[in-house]
């Protein structure tokens, strides 16, 4: 190190303090010394440390953090003490030094803005006089194209991450080896921070994302537990950072997104609780970026550098019981972490329960009663005991303090481990929601009411009238329903998914609302849903995934909606007959055309004998089966039963109406597979003519129907005019659809070899 040189002695934990500072000094001209930077592998750092103490000026960061005793700051402060040199302090938290170093004054940098912080720490070091000599030119770092880190705790622009965890305690160590791995990679940085559930792995990700924010031009929260919600948050930060439209596609937006990483640096990625590192990986940018996962399996060496996040220490546990409030003495607290495992999240729930009344030895006392129960019914071996039966004490609790709250964490349990739009609900909830969710859901101002209860419980966390459960506690939770208790929750399940429906599917305007709701509706059991209401919103979400081009992953669920329904309604049942007419193109979709013609025929068979003929949804069965014929081979009977369809749907419900119009544009698809070509271009234009006026020139039928014009045009040796309309409709497909949809697809394939492309997509009805 240079003589006269600053070294800034800090506690692991305020690296980012560290840093900001040392950037600030260079800046302002004067030379530092700082561990991160300046040592690096191989060298000791005893030794490093001693010569920096000896030859350089001392810049000591104050906090709490660097005080305690077992940290190398300890002897930095003192050694310098013994030598009776100057000691430069600045506070970069609240903190009552020791005693020795009471007399100095040390001005603190927190809660200042930027520019009055660094006014502070170069006031610190060089004393408020007129300089002796010409400065060092201030912008020394920014000649070199340097962009140095915001004021630590200052929050990027762009930014979604969760509330902060007020009480965070310990874990020094791994948020010091994180930031190092991330701050030293020489590519994109990729940490995948692995272990049990209840560990403490989002926590520990939220806490690092807001201790080194100020690292950071943009920071962004990823939900992963289920693989098909990335693209859509990926797509949100794309329209935020400018690199794709709002109502973009979001394939396009991600592909935007990724390539504008790729240029950027300072720039963090979070994706939570994702299991399946193969199906993350296609979201992984380049660039001198970060990303943070937290997951269960600790199978990641592929794709990210692996970090085990085991339970706490002793000392951390019980350090997080007193910070969250408990008043312990030392045995009664390690009593207690022993008793928790030394699970973060059992002990946070602990000390919850102690900062309102409950006594050590009650609590343990009560710990101990109900383990047996607990166990009694039938608790995984891998939930911490503790843990069930604390949670059992807290919504005991809840039910009394606030009976609309717990029957709310209740059905909660039932619905996936995600943000959940509470304060839509309100005042929508169906008659057949409990007494209590209905009066804490009547309002707005009552809903947040319920939300602020059960988060005063550490059961969940709420943020912008959404809730989220801890998934443990979720799991617990749910385990511990009686049967009574389950019907109960699944009714009032019902009840919320019901009031939250965003409205018509098929309509893109609803589809950010659908995205939210999504991984609730794909999570809840359909045998606990029994109201007409329930099941359509269950069911619409499968047709907004089949929508959005994801039949392979949507035939499943509704072949366990159709199989669930099947044995709870009948045969017969409009519900089992809507579901079998979803299923059928889920299979039609990803190509197994006799088993979704098998169950069209079924269907319409039933709806014959049960509806009659000329019923709307018998005509609808008519339409769709006609599409399985043509996929089988079977275009003439495709075209006789199209053809008998479209007219009983024309005398029914008139030459204008949606399902008219698809029957209509299907029939033209069959017309054209028998080479009666002209016929086909007639009954297309007239139709496309109605779904513009009808649906809008946007609407997936209406480019549906011009995508099959064009091709109408092109076998005609019109190819100008089929190029015309086949450019805008794959325009108009790329904007509402996405760059990967089937359709999208299709109109790309037409145009790259416009005389020979004869697909003609039907339309589902």
């Amino acid at each position: 190190m240079p003589d006269g040189a600053w070294f800034v002695s800090h506690a692991g934990a305020d690296r980012a303090w560290a840093e900001w500072a040392a950037w600030q000094l260079v800046d302002a001209g004067f030379q530092v010394e700082l561990d991160y930077w300046d040592w690096g592998a191989g060298d000791n750092f005893v030794l490093k440390m001693d010569a920096a103490l000896e030859r350089g000026r001392f810049l000591a960061l104050f906090s709490p953090a660097y005080f305690e005793p077992d940290r190398f700051t300890t002897p930095e402060w003192t050694a310098i003490v013994a030598m009776k040199e100057k000691i430069t302090p600045v506070r970069v938290a609240e903190v009552v030094s020791p005693a020795i170093l009471r007399p100095l004054i040390a001005p603190k940098l927190f809660e200042l803005s930027e520019e009055a912080a660094r006014r502070v720490l170069l006031e610190a070091v060089s004393g408020p006089r007129r300089p002796t000599v010409e400065p060092g030119f201030p912008g020394a770092l920014r000649q070199l194209g340097g962009s140095g880190p915001r004021l630590p705790g200052s929050l990027p622009r762009v930014w979604n991450l969760p509330a902060r965890n007020a009480s965070f305690t310990g874990r020094d160590t791994l948020l010091v080896h994180l930031r190092q791995t991330l701050a030293t990679s020489s590519r994109v940085a990729v940490q995948a921070l692995h272990g049990r559930g209840g560990v403490g792995k989002t926590q520990l990700a939220v806490e690092y994302a807001y201790r080194f924010a100020g690292e950071y031009e943009l920071a962004w929260w990823i939900a992963a537990e289920d693989p098909a919600l990335i693209p859509d948050q990926l797509a949100q930060l794309a329209t935020r950072i400018g690199a794709a439209p709002a109502d973009g596609p979001s394939a396009d937006a991600v592909d935007a997104l990724l390539g504008e990483l790729r240029t950027r640096s300072r720039w963090l990625l979070v994706f939570d609780n994702i299991e399946d590192p193969a199906v993350l990986a296609p979201y992984l940018p380049g660039g001198g970026g970060h990303v943070l996962i937290t997951s269960r399996t600790p199978h990641w060496q592929a794709h990210a550098s692996p970090l085990n996040v085991d339970v706490f220490t002793r000392a951390e546990s019980v350090a997080l019981l007193h910070a969250h409030g408990a008043v312990l003495g030392e045995t009664d607290a390690d009593l207690l972490a022993l008793a928790l495992d030394d699970l973060p999240l059992a002990l946070a729930q602990a000390a919850a329960l102690l900062t309102d009344g409950l006594s050590a030895a009650d609590l343990t006392a009560e710990l101990a009663r109900n383990t047996a129960e607990v166990l009694a019914e039938g608790r995984p071996t891998d939930y911490p005991v503790s843990l069930a039966a604390q949670v059992r004490l807290t919504t005991s609790r809840l039910e009394s303090d606030h009976p609309g709250a717990a029957a709310l964490l209740s059905a909660l349990t039932l619905l996936a481990p995600e943000p959940f739009p509470v304060t839509t609900c309100a005042g929508h909830l169906p008659d057949d929601a409990s007494i209590p969710l209905t009066d804490a859901l009547a309002t707005r101002l009552a809903g947040s009411t319920a939300l602020r209860a059960i988060t005063r419980h550490s059961l969940a966390r709420a943020q912008n009238g959404t809730i989220q459960l801890h998934r443990l506690t979720q799991t617990v939770l749910r385990d511990q329903l009686t049967p009574d208790q389950r019907r109960q929750a699944g009714r009032d399940a019902e009840a919320l998914l019901t009031a939250a429906t965003p409205g018509d599917v098929g309509h893109p305007s609803t589809w950010p609302a659908w995205r939210t709701l999504l991984p609730h509706l794909l999570a809840v059991d359909p045998a606990l849903i029994t109201t007409e209401g329930g099941r359509d919103v269950v069911r619409e979400a499968c047709w907004y995934l089949l929508d959005r081009g994801q039949a392979r992953t949507t035939r499943d669920r509704l072949q366990q909606l159709y199989d669930t329904w099947l044995r709870q309604l009948g045969p017969d049942h409009e519900c089992t007959l809507r579901t079998a007419n979803y299923l059928a193109r889920a299979h039609d979709d990803t190509r197994d055309h006799a088993r979704a013609r098998a169950l069209d025929e079924d269907t319409l068979q039933r709806r014959r004998r049960l509806l009659g003929e000329d019923h709307p949804a018998t005509l609808g069965t008519a339409s769709n089966l006609a599409i399985r014929l043509a996929a089988l081979g079977q275009t003439e009977e495709a075209r006789t039963l199209g053809e008998d369809t479209l007219t009983r749907q024309r005398r029914v419900l008139g030459e204008d109406h949606p399902d008219t119009l698809r029957t209509a544009s299907n029939l033209a698809n069959r017309l054209a597979a028998l080479g009666q070509t002209e016929e086909a271009r007639t009954l297309d234009e007239d139709t496309l003519t109605r779904q513009r006026r009808v649906l809008g020139e946007d609407h997936p039928d209406t480019l549906r129907t011009a995508s099959n014009l064009a091709n109408r045009l092109a076998a005609l040796g019109q190819t100008e005019e089929a190029r015309t309309l086949g450019e805008d409709t794959l325009t108009r497909r790329r904007g509402v659809l996405g760059e990967d949809h089937p359709d999208t697809l299709t109109a790309i394939r037409f145009l790259e070899r416009l005389d020979a492309a004869r697909n003609d997509p039907d339309i589902e009805e």
